[in-house]
């Protein structure tokens, strides 16, 4: 069973849910899909078991054999390819890995290499077993980290926790195709409901079951809770704002290990948030 929690920016509580749900299940798997801030490792501290390097296919031009019909510059359309002074040239880092390009010389004189863009670590805390994807500084997209993260093998009968990129963008769209549901983090102001309408719309275009939670939750206004209400959108829990919750989060330790308070209200959330699942599952397996 994977479960995606997602948000509509950073900072809404987004890995402060999935690290203390992942912790509370117990025998669960983490995946931090946020691949340029990953930053969930840091509260399960992890020993490494094992790193796995990324690699993208590029272009290696061999120029000898070039030449100069541009019919390669022509065909990428992400202008990662020039021919300047009688010479082509790649640009690396914009190469969206297509392969188009070798298949359209007419002389073979583009073939592929391996450039390497991330690492995934795995590791063990206690029961929980952390997947963490690391995008390499300047690079482009994470998009090829996180499918490769979540194409490892896991075991299905145990909980898998999701934690995706903030917004809406490709690398979220890759954390949550192929998930059961949607966790949706907002925040009380009218900026947190213009980001929860953003992964709102993205869960309903992929047709994926959800909940929202309402975190630093106070009382009065909340324009987060009144779009929930005009949409018919399910509220799972308003997860209070809590000084005390803030500071053992901002110090990177894991709430249901510091406060047996903490512990209860987690393991009672994820039982919350498993009833929905289940009954998500029913209603589908009757359609």
């Amino acid at each position: 069973m994977k479960i995606a929690v997602l948000s509509g920016k950073g900072g809404t509580g987004k890995t402060l849910v999935s690290v203390n749900l992942a912790a509370a299940s117990g025998n669960s798997y983490y995946i931090d899909c946020d691949v340029e801030e990953p930053n969930g490792h840091l509260f399960f501290k992890p020993k490494v078991t094992e790193a796995e390097t990324v690699t993208v296919k590029v272009p290696e031009i061999n120029q000898s054999l070039c030449d100069g019909c541009r019919k390669c510059v022509d065909f990428c359309k992400f202008n990662a390819l020039a021919y300047i002074k009688n010479k082509i040239i790649l640009f690396d880092k914009i190469c969206h890995s297509c392969g188009g390009c070798s298949i359209v010389c007419p002389n073979e004189a583009i073939t592929e290499k391996d450039r390497a863009i991330g690492e995934i670590r795995s590791g063990l805390f206690e029961e929980v077993h952390v997947i963490t994807g690391i995008l390499n500084t300047g690079e482009e997209s994470g998009v090829t980290i996180i499918k490769n993260m979540l194409n490892k093998k896991t075991n299905d009968e145990k909980l898998t926790f999701i934690d995706c990129p903030p917004g809406s963008g490709c690398s979220v769209m890759e954390s949550i195709k192929d998930v059961d549901y949607c966790i949706l983090i907002a925040e009380p102001t009218v900026f947190g409901a213009h980001n929860l309408n953003m992964i709102y719309k993205l869960v309903k275009l992929y047709k994926k079951p959800f909940g929202v939670l309402l975190n630093k939750s106070l009382k009065g206004e909340n324009p987060s809770e009144e779009f929930c209400t005009k949409n018919n959108i399910k509220i799972i829990e308003k997860i209070p704002f809590d000084i005390e919750l803030g500071k053992i989060n901002s110090k990177g330790l894991i709430a249901v290990r510091e406060n047996s308070k903490y512990r209860d209200y987690f393991s009672n959330l994820l039982k919350k948030v498993m009833q929905e699942v289940n009954h998500e599952t029913a209603v589908n397996s009757q359609r």
